[in-house]
């Protein structure tokens, strides 16, 4: 486990926001895989090269609970659905992409309804696959973090076509069985090296907030 100290008083936004970044950096120093964090406009000239795997937590839904227990692929009511504002939010994706030319080779998103519904807004074409799904318990036991790590680490790790990325829309605890990093808030995006090797550095994240407007 990391501790990070509580050195500076956390009466305003950017004392909360330091120690954040204080945090990160710390988890980057000791943990394999995660390099130092970089800022969104980093980020983005990186995905505009391509050769990057582009991880995007589904969009913000109606309601926020454990859905997977009870869950029924392919029937959308029995699972979370997007919000309005989720709509918005995977709309706006789409259109940074596109205005930013960030390349995609594929989309991959799992087979929730919140994740293809993000995928189908944001992207239009996309391919199901239930590696990205979550296992079916609200609090994991070791053998079902280990599964959702092994059926995660290989789309985290593995080279897309030369000059595009890859995209993954998913879940927020698959991917942190597979990083040790928990994606939050809905929407956000994080940029992967992927190794090839079955390893892979993550780069930074970027919020549904921070991509540039306009």
């Amino acid at each position: 486990m990391i501790y990070v100290r509580k050195c500076l008083p956390l009466s305003n936004v950017h004392a909360k926001g330091l120690l954040l970044a204080t945090a990160f950096a710390v988890i980057a120093a000791v943990t394999p895989g995660i390099a130092a964090e970089k800022s969104p406009a980093e980020l983005i000239e990186i995905m505009k090269n391509g050769g990057n795997v582009i991880f995007v937590r589904h969009a913000t839904t109606q309601k926020d609970y454990a859905d997977q227990i009870n869950a029924k692929m392919g029937d959308c009511s029995t699972q979370r659905t997007l919000s309005e504002a989720g709509w918005k939010e995977a709309k706006a994706l789409g259109a940074s992409f596109k205005a930013l030319e960030i390349p995609v080779d594929k989309v991959v998103s799992s087979e929730y309804c919140r994740a293809w519904q993000t995928a189908d807004l944001a992207f239009g074409e996309y391919t199901k696959n239930g590696d990205l799904n979550f296992e079916p318990a609200e609090k994991y036991s070791k053998e079902q973090t280990a599964a959702m790590k092994k059926r995660m680490t290989p789309h985290l790790s593995t080279k897309p076509k030369d000059g595009a990325n890859t995209v993954l829309v998913g879940h927020d605890d698959p991917f942190e069985a597979a990083t040790g990093i928990y994606p939050d808030p809905m929407g956000v995006t994080f940029v992967l090296e992927p190794k090839g090797d079955g390893t892979f550095n993550v780069l930074g994240s970027i919020k549904p907030d921070q991509w540039p407007s306009g």
